[in-house]
């Protein structure tokens, strides 16, 4: 940690042959503020974050509660369900890739042939629609997990008390914020905090998609515009300075999630 900190303040050679590095101060974390890239990015990752991360809640629950019901094949659907979460990035990547192809998309495909569109569309090539597929991409991606630990939280709840709340003539919506909301809240907190974590430092999905469309100024998250400085430009000092934001950010995110924990723990 201390030399992650020390390597953005020093201009450091890699090549052990070349002169040693000198003490450059705050230039690393000055250039960051005129850095337009950078604050596309930080504007993406926030934008990014917060819509997967709510939609990503919605259907979760959602789902969670339909697999909570006595539904024929139910071990099956829960199997099914999980399928894109245990699939292998590279792999949910390359489909993706497949899906919005600019010439093959199977989605241009549909809505021209339902006479909705006369062209195909250039999902990757378009900077908000690259935007909006990379969401839908991580989302896909990561509505099982929260789907699935929702229902873990969802099991715990007593059959009898939905009989009685049944018997109070309480409405679906009654039961859901009396008796299953009290009982998973803290399911939900944690899981935003993970999912928060995880979308901010998200990287191999976006940078295999990019790869494809070809637009990465508009469509960098800060993983991996860090990345984009320090090893295809060889910019160590700038990446690092970048890096040391992102982790301090990730840190506080942190602590407040080990306090959430400690706060269940002693309730």
């Amino acid at each position: 940690v201390a030399g992650m900190q020390a390597g953005p303040f020093a201009g450091g050679a890699v090549d052990p042959g070349q002169a040693a590095g000198s003490f450059v101060g705050i230039e690393n974390y000055d250039w960051l503020s005129d850095d337009k890239v950078f604050w596309g990015s930080v504007f993406f990752t926030i934008f990014y974050t917060a819509i997967a991360s709510v939609v990503k809640f919605g259907l979760g629950l959602y789902l969670a509660l339909l697999l909570n019901k006595n539904l024929p094949f139910k071990a099956l659907l829960r199997s099914i369900v999980l399928i894109p979460y245990i699939v292998p990035t590279v792999l949910s990547a390359i489909a993706f890739w497949w899906i919005y192809d600019s010439q093959f998309s199977i989605i241009s495909w549909g809505l021209i042939k339902l006479g909705v569109i006369e062209r195909n569309i250039n999902f990757l090539g378009d900077p908000w629609n690259a935007r909006w597929c990379l969401i839908v991409a991580n989302i896909w991606r990561g509505v099982p997990f929260v789907a699935i630990t929702l229902l873990a939280g969802l099991q715990t709840v007593s059959p009898s008390l939905y009989e009685a709340a049944t018997l109070d003539g309480a409405t679906n919506w009654q039961r859901f914020r009396f008796i299953v909301l009290p009982y998973v809240r803290s399911i939900l907190v944690v899981l935003l905090i993970l999912q928060v974590i995880w979308d901010l430092r998200v990287f191999a999905q976006i940078y295999a998609l990019q790869t494809v469309g070809g637009i990465r100024a508009d469509t960098n998250t800060i993983g991996v515009y860090i990345y984009s400085v320090s090893m295809a430009t060889g910019d160590l000092g700038s990446g690092g300075a970048i890096s040391v934001l992102l982790v301090i950010i990730l840190l506080a995110i942190s602590a407040y999630y080990i306090r959430t924990m400690l706060k269940e723990d002693e309730s």
